[in-house]
């Protein structure tokens, strides 16, 4: 491929709240990018981009999955990868790791619910990665439609500059097509309504459109035009002068620096509207070359700063960003290629083992088929084959330079049921099967329990784990027992506390001994992880034994003096301390750490933390007073209440321990007609007759707190 074929490929992720069509979306641009000559329709299961059973049963998307496509557009060939991400909040993860590798999304809206609780989440990741967006509002077909609602809620809601590049030409079931606003010409479709070879026609726009379609093309020139003096100029003098290449190009730089969010609309599922959106995706996301060097750095030196170019002759960069278990091909792990080639059979260095890989295929991937290749070059996305060690978020590079690129950081599981094989025979079953989907899944986490032994999972919410106990019961042919959920509860200190600790320890041969003094105080709000400060002087405590300290503190960290609860943060000053010069050691050090923390955690006022959920619930008018009621039960805070297309959306922050089968209660107390959404928030204290109450359940006393 010679280098300039790279302005011509498109990484591109679609990304949305539940049900606002992102599969719909995928498979109509399979569809007319010719990969598939028959539709896949979500609600009848036979969705290509959704190829695991689960995903076909329940209409919804699990896992992200990636196709290369190639569309036509100005008599060029664009290579089109789209990563088809889920909705749903349970899976936040994958939505997070596909952002990390695209170089731009297409952010879908329905035209009824508009921004919804997801669609912010899903925003604030792809503003966190600073990926350049086009605003798709799909289901203009649908009732209650509105194209310019949705508009107005991504300026208040999402802060964002949404500039509409096509207005509707009516809504609901008179939505006929599309006012293209560069072009200044009407888009309609031709055909029955849902016509799979659906053709559109350029017409002149309506007359009784006219003023609006001016009103909204002068919008849509002054936001191109505030990002380049010269064409605003010329537009003040003569707005005609402008031609549609230049305003195309000038919407294409807006948008990849961030600035605009071109906004369309149509209705996948009525194939209306996806040609147009694939042409957007081509004239206006950028290519990896409009997309700076990658940075990075040395292996082992986090200060150090490395760049590599999307280039081809550079060193090779790539990033694993998902691992699959696939029953043909074994571990498929995807990567997105930065800088360089990879080729089938090469070595490769990983830089968090700082071992060597080799690579025994390499794939192209079309949802789960996979195409074999002999390269991929860079600005690529492929998936390979033969790795032994690899985790998401590893850097793969050339082995005679390594660079370590940024990782990613993956939300904490916030609950757990306990699980055991049904039948004995089953054990090693289980435990290869969680090991293989813990591989696979950042967010699901396999542990034991010190105490009862028993094998427990933990997630994202009921959702994930359910969906992996159905995944252990068809992929791994395990069936199993569970126990009720269980709250991934925290603890932290509130108080400061001094104290001297002394580790003295006379065996036979040589003793132990290691003597600090430390003060242990509460972090600061948001802050995680162990801030150590060492404040020994005059070598008192030499240098080596020092990290010694530290170390021990850390790993005390993870048991907290309540119940064994994990501890998010703490501050630990080393003051003074003293060593024997020949009894002392670096484990020394380490015990006496980890004694200091446990006698010093009790004095420091320990409290229990619960994981607060961010709660969406849309309902109709006359059950609000009954589900208001019922939040008030559960320890909820109602936040908002608002209106929406004749639906009422409540905001409420709950207690994650109180929503347990929340979904079943609702559909009960709204005769089904009301649905709801969650998310994680934060961590915050527990009542203190509640906190007693898990205490006696866990440790069978309440005299800690």
């Amino acid at each position: 491929m010679a280098k300039q074929d790279l302005k011509y490929t498109r990484n591109i992720g679609i990304m949305a709240h539940i049900d606002a069509g992102k599969t719909t979306t995928s498979e109509r641009i399979l569809y007319y990018t010719g990969l598939t000559h028959r539709l896949g329709e979500v609600h009848n299961g036979a969705a290509t981009m959704d190829w695991m059973e689960q995903e076909q049963e329940r209409g919804i998307t699990i896992t992200s999955a990636a196709t290369t496509t190639f569309w036509r557009y100005q008599d060029q060939e664009h290579k089109i990868n789209v990563i088809d991400t889920p909705g749903h909040v349970d899976f936040t993860v994958e939505v997070e790791r596909s952002l990390r590798v695209l170089d731009g999304a297409v952010a879908l809206f329905c035209a009824v619910g508009g921004v919804e609780a997801q669609s912010e989440t899903v925003w604030r990741q792809a503003e966190k990665y600073g990926v350049p967006r086009i605003a798709f509002v799909n289901k203009m077909d649908r009732q209650g439609a509105d194209f310019f609602r949705v508009y107005n809620d991504i300026r208040e809601k999402l802060k964002a500059r949404p500039v509409p590049i096509t207005i509707p030409i009516g809504a609901e079931a008179a939505f006929e097509g599309v006012i293209d606003l560069i072009e200044m010409k009407a888009v309609r479709w031709h055909g029955e309504d849902g016509d799979f070879g659906m053709k559109y026609s350029l017409e002149e726009i309506p007359a009784d459109l006219m003023e609006q379609a001016e009103e909204w093309r002068t919008n849509l020139v002054e936001s191109a035009a505030e990002n380049d003096d010269a064409l605003l100029e010329r537009y003040f003098d003569d707005p005609d002068s402008i031609t549609v290449e230049e305003m195309k190009a000038v919407i294409r730089k807006a948008t990849i620096q961030g600035n605009i969010i071109p906004m369309m609309c149509g209705s996948a599922f009525r194939n209306k509207g996806i040609q147009r959106l694939l042409d957007a995706i081509c004239a206006f996301m950028p290519s990896p070359l409009d997309i700076e060097a990658v940075s990075g750095s040395v292996p082992g030196d986090k200060d150090s700063k490395l760049e590599r170019k999307p280039d081809v002759n550079e060193p090779l960069a790539a990033l694993a960003f998902k691992i699959a278990t696939d029953p043909f091909v074994g571990r498929l792990c995807y990567i997105r290629v930065y800088s360089g080639k990879i080729e089938a059979g090469q070595q490769v260095l990983n830089t968090r083992t700082g071992k060597k890989e080799r690579i025994s295929r390499l794939y192209q991937m079309h949802s789960n088929k996979q195409n074999p290749k002999e390269v991929i070059e860079a600005g690529d996305i492929c998936a390979a084959v033969g790795f032994k060690d690899i985790r998401t978020g590893d850097t793969l590079c050339a082995i005679d330079s390594p660079i370590e690129l940024e990782s990613m950081v993956f939300p904490e599981p916030v609950i757990g049921i306990a699980v055991e094989p049904k039948s004995q025979n089953d054990l090693d079953k289980l435990a290869n099967g969680l090991s293989k989907l813990a591989d696979e899944d950042p967010t699901f986490r396999v542990s034991t329990d010190p105490d009862s032994g028993q094998t427990i999972i933990r997630g994202m919410g009921e959702l994930h784990l359910e969906i992996i106990i159905d995944r252990l019961r068809r992929e791994f042919k395990v069936e199993c027992n569970q126990g009720a959920p269980q709250v991934a509860y925290k603890e932290a200190l509130t108080q400061p506390v001094e104290l001297r600790e002394v580790f003295k320890k006379q065996t036979g041969g040589r003793g132990k001994f290691a003597d600090i003094s430390v003060r242990v105080e509460p972090v600061e709000k948001g802050v995680t992880g162990l801030t150590f400060v060492d404040m020994v002087k005059g070598g008192n405590i030499p240098r080596e034994y020092i990290p010694s300290v530290e170390k021990g503190f850390k790993e005390a960290l993870s048991n907290g003096p309540l119940a064994g609860y994990p501890i998010d943060g703490l501050k630990v000053t080393l003051l003074d301390g003293s060593y024997h010069n020949v009894d002392s050691d670096q484990l020394s050090f380490e015990i006496c750490a980890k004694q200091a923390f446990r006698t010093a955690a009790p004095k420091a006022g320990p409290k229990l933390l619960e994981p607060i959920m961010k709660l969406e619930i849309v309902t109709p008018d006359e059950y609000m007073g009954d589900i208001i009621g019922d939040l008030n039960r559960r320890r909820g805070h109602v936040e908002s209440m608002e209106s929406k297309s004749g639906a009422r959306v409540i905001n409420a922050k709950v207690p994650l321990s109180e929503q347990f089968g929340y979904v079943t209660v609702l559909r009960t107390l709204s005769s089904g007609r009301a649905t709801s959404s969650m998310e994680f928030s934060h961590y915050e204290e527990v009542p203190r007759n509640l906190a007693e109450k898990v205490l006696t359940e866990v440790k069978g006393r309440t005299d800690l707190l």
